[in-house]
């Protein structure tokens, strides 16, 4: 049996495989931002919000608060439920997709097998199935965004969202990177879509 990949494929396949032991890595992420405020006012609290599809008694909405909250906290913003001025809305979604250093031409490993046919006598041989399965390269899409309304005139004042592409599985650590990501700036974001660039460990 002999394997066979791209040299490109193969450091790729290495660096996924060194990633699992590594202590840091910077996370990139492309963030695009509305905002209305000038100025962080002087009492910034604010309670989560949900939107009717997402269920009041939603564990994983729940679990994504808590992921955004220290970004909201960064960012001067404070949770309180009891006397808010703003309702903040926030939003996570993720998919698995192709990688883009995926080899296109690989396709497994194949090999020869034998067997028996009857054509009156004889015996055949013919092609067997894969000697191995082909090698996935595992790439996430990701985005998170963050809504900020004005609970006084029911206004939305600000906007952000941020978007990652990578081979990083652990979603934990991930989405409260991009949170922080996306409220980069506040209130005062540079205008037009920017990357922020953010390193995760040690």
């Amino acid at each position: 049996m002999r394997w066979t990949t791209t040299p490109l494929a193969a450091a790729v396949v290495a660096a996924l495989l060194l990633s699992g032991c590594a202590t840091s890595y910077t996370l990139d992420n492309a963030v695009q931002t509305y905002s209305h405020l000038s100025t962080v006012p002087p009492q910034p609290a604010y309670r989560f919000e949900r939107l009717p599809s997402q269920q009041a008694a939603d564990p994983a909405q729940t679990a994504l608060e808590s992921m955004a909250d220290p970004a909201l906290h960064k960012a001067g913003l404070r949770r309180d439920d009891s006397a808010p001025r703003y309702a903040v809305q926030v939003s996570a979604r993720e998919q698995r997709v192709l990688s883009p250093f995926a080899d296109p031409w690989d396709y497994g490993g194949w090999g020869f097998g034998w067997g028996l046919g009857y054509a009156r006598r004889g015996v055949g041989i013919g092609l067997g199935g894969p000697l191995y399965p082909r090698l996935e390269q595992q790439w996430f899409h990701r985005e998170v965004s963050v809504v900020v309304r004005d609970l006084g005139n029911q206004q939305v004042v600000y906007e952000t969202r941020a978007s990652n592409d990578g081979p990083w599985g652990d979603s934990r650590a991930v989405l409260p990177v991009m949170f922080e990501a996306a409220m980069q700036g506040f209130p005062n974001p540079p205008a037009g879509p920017r990357r922020v660039d953010i390193r995760i460990g040690s």
